[in-house]
């Protein structure tokens, strides 16, 4: 298992990118948060083993269908936060 941190820019809000990532996270078995931020971006934080997280981190590049993925931020992790379901967060963070 493993940790990963995920920022994603472009047009990535109001596309459907949080609900699109939660069904993929929940089909991959993959456990964690995503939420907007207040400068247009997408965070996420999610667990599990290495082949889900480079899976969803290679779905993060394209997005759901309107998305325009211009930049993605990421870093794995060994600490893990011990995420039980995968959630959608609904508030802004700087």
């Amino acid at each position: 298992m493993e940790h990963l941190d995920v920022l994603i820019y472009g047009r990535v809000q109001g596309v459907s990118f949080r609900f699109s990532i939660k069904r993929k996270a929940k089909k991959l078995g993959l456990f964690g948060w995503v939420e907007n931020r207040q400068d247009g971006s997408v965070y996420i934080e999610v667990e599990g083993n290495k082949n889900d997280l480079m899976n969803i981190l290679d779905w993060c590049h394209r997005g759901p269908f309107f998305a325009k993925v211009d930049k993605v931020n990421y870093e794995f992790r060994f600490e893990l936060k011990g995420f039980k379901n995968f959630e959608i967060k609904y508030n802004f963070k700087k």
